[in-house]
């Protein structure tokens, strides 16, 4: 069931224009003619029959999703006045801290017009407010559009913004403005203040970035996470602990369920009386509960809670709580509730780490049997972090173009300390805190915090700590994971035949190139591809060129790439020579009046500005109005050029499908 519907889901989002409701009603006869073959065909085709009637369950599922939470987007740049609900406090990239915004009031904007969330960056001083979760703020911002892809068939920001009813984004200089404070009877909100009231006085007792990564550990609130503290644990591979993951709430739910378990075994006659493991079970499952109430309706915390969930029923309903079938569950629950969720690195990694376990747990007794019983554990620590590195490895590498050198180093000198301390103080402390006496619990977690966070600064200063890696042809992850599913789930010749995708997923990926020259959406930064790597006219766009340095699996810092000898000339006049062309980016007022002169001998000319109408010479321009219909342009070594929206097709989520509705 996973397997197809999550095809079928693919197949929808791959797609270029919105299927119509003549193809959907068209998919429904076949999905009711599929569930008809799989009940009451011949037993040779049911499995196929049931594998078409799931396929198009998820592709009707995923249309239905992406109309259902469909919102308006801002289509013009605004500036203005924006009042709004604090719903999310997070931080950005740039340490910048940012309020998510809904019941948004926009000047001159008709509500039917208006954005159902906005999302604002908080520039300069804003100490004289501390937002939370209901308040009711105003603030004059810029505001934008979600951004579409840095590249042709890149990620796509747009898409993600529309599942989360963003629809517009921006930043704010000037201070935040309290309208109201949160209403304390807003159950809907009940959860966010407890959060934040929870990591406020986390922070409060353990000050510093230990108390900011328990905190998120513990709560979901990453705002107090500075950003060279994120970096440190992306290059180190321990970035998974500060999201609330799968691994989060296994070690919460399996603690609370050892503690009760083994406190009911110590009760001696009461032990035989009792199903202790069927309370333990509830216990942990009523704890994991609480721990989603708390840490908030994130797509990743519901993916963990389904997950525990499931496995946690399992044990109520003397089932095996870890085994394929429970894994399929949670992920048929998923998909049927946020289809969108299978094209996240969350969903991919988290069940892929998930089925390897699985699968090598079934091997595992046998062979740790020669093993030392003293040494067991720890050498069981260090195979299940093999076998979860090698499995999500492709997948984040191909996400992030990043791979940790010593990503197993640190797991196994981290993860047992946040297991055994840092998850089991922070139940400790939830439970003595109304008593006052959380301090001595906290103090543990306090201990082990630091530790993982001086873990991942040792490691991620290591020479080779993090491995860059060039992005894969589009083809690759579906056919990686198809194969590796057949491998998994097929027998004979099919399981050989699963092997052999994964090994051609990996031959393509090899083969993959990468465009010589790239130009953003708003003509910002223009990269051309040199003998020392990809060389920018600007140290300008840092998001986008950040993310073309990244696909190519070039470390070079935005700065390092733009000081590159590929593009002369004056600040507003950057020039470039490819294949004997002048490639030639005009910015401001200085390079507007030069047009003339640069257009010239065929030249391609990137002009940060409107060009004239009457046209300025003998040049190929693509001026902002132009990329504006365009998106990002991508030339390979043959000079054929791709668009970014052309890619990405009329979709509700695109510009292009926006004007079309």
């Amino acid at each position: 069931m996973p397997v197809a519907i999550g095809c079928g889901g693919g197949v929808y989002f791959a797609l270029r224009t919105e299927p119509s409701g003549l193809v959907l009603a068209a998919l429904l006869a076949v999905m009711v003619a599929g569930v008809a073959g799989l009940l009451r065909g011949p037993e040779a085709l049911r499995l196929l029959a049931g594998l078409v009637a799931f396929a198009a369950l998820g592709f009707t599922l995923s249309a239905h999703r992406t109309h259902s939470v469909a919102a308006p987007v801002l289509d013009f740049r605004y500036y203005g006045p924006v009042e709004g609900r604090i719903v999310k406090v997070d931080r950005s990239s740039r340490d910048l801290i940012r309020l998510t915004l809904d019941r948004v009031t926009l000047k001159r904007v008709a509500p039917e017009r208006t954005p159902e969330r906005v999302r604002v960056s908080l520039h300069g001083a804003q100490d004289h407010l501390l937002p939370e979760p209901g308040m009711r703020v105003m603030l004059t911002a810029n505001l934008m559009a979600p951004n579409g892809p840095a590249e042709p068939g890149g990620w796509d920001y747009r898409r993600t913004a529309w599942f989360e009813s963003l629809g517009a984004v921006g930043y704010s200089r000037t201070p935040v403005m309290l309208v109201e404070g949160a209403d304390p009877h807003d159950l809907a909100l009940a959860g966010h203040r407890a959060r934040m009231a929870i990591s406020r006085a986390m922070q409060e007792r353990m000050p510093g970035q230990a108390g900011a990564v328990a905190a998120a550990l513990m709560t979901g609130d990453r705002s107090g996470i500075t950003e060279a503290t994120n970096e440190v644990m992306r290059i180190s591979n321990l970035y998974h602990i500060v999201s609330i993951s799968g691994l989060h709430m296994a070690m919460l739910a399996g603690f609370v369920f050892a503690a009760i378990r083994y406190g009911l075994a110590a009760c001696g006659t009461l032990a035989l009386i009792l199903p202790a493991k069927k309370i333990a079970a509830a216990a942990a499952l009523v704890a994991a509960s609480v721990y989603l109430w708390i840490a908030g309706p994130e797509v990743a915390t519901q993916r963990s809670y389904i997950m525990a969930a499931v496995m946690l029923l399992a044990v109520l309903f003397d089932r095996r709580a870890l085994s394929l079938r429970t894994v399929a569950m949670a992920a048929v629950m998923i998909l049927i509730a946020r289809p969108e969720s299978l094209t996240e690195p969350g969903f991919q990694m988290s069940f892929a780490a998930t089925v390897g376990l699985i699968v090598s747990n079934t091997r595992w007794a046998e062979w740790s049997r020669p093993l030392p019983h003293l040494l067991r554990p720890a050498i069981a620590l260090l195979f299940t972090s093999l076998v979860a590195g090698i499995v999500t490895g492709p997948i984040a590498a191909a996400h992030f173009n990043r791979g940790s050198g010593y990503g197993l180093l640190a797991n196994f000198l981290a993860v047992p300390v946040m297991g055994t301390l840092v998850m089991p103080g922070g139940v400790i402390a939830a439970v003595l805190a109304p008593f006052g006496l959380a301090a001595p619990a906290l103090w543990v977690m306090d201990l082990g915090t630091r530790w993982m966070i001086l873990v991942a600064e040792w490691v991620a200063g290591l020479k080779g700590a993090s491995v860059m890696v060039m992005a894969p042809p589009v083809a690759v992850l579906p056919v990686m994971s198809l194969g590796a599913v057949v491998a998994v789930l097929a027998r004979g010749p099919l399981r050989m035949a699963g092997m052999v995708a994964v090994a051609v997923s990996m031959v393509l990926w090899t083969q993959a190139e990468r465009p010589v020259l790239l130009v953003s959406s708003g003509a910002e930064i223009v990269g051309l591809a040199g003998p020392e790597g990809r060389g920018l006219s600007k140290p300008v766009a840092d998001f986008v060129a950040s993310s073309w340095l990244a696909a190519d699996g070039d470390g070079a810092t935005v700065a390092e790439a733009a000081a590159r000898p590929v593009f002369t000339g004056d600040r507003g006049a950057r020039v470039a020579n490819w294949q004997g062309r002048a490639v030639v980016h005009l910015t401001g007022k200085a390079g507007l009046e030069s047009l003339p002169q640069y257009c010239r001998d065929g030249a391609l000319v990137i002009l940060a500005g409107t060009a004239p109408a009457e046209g300025a010479g003998s040049c190929e321009i693509w001026d902002q109005p132009r990329l504006r219909d365009s998106g990002a342009l991508a030339f390979d070594a043959r000079g054929d050029v791709t668009w970014a929206n052309a890619v990405s097709g009329i979709r509700p989520w695109t510009v292009a499908g926006r004007w079309a509705q």
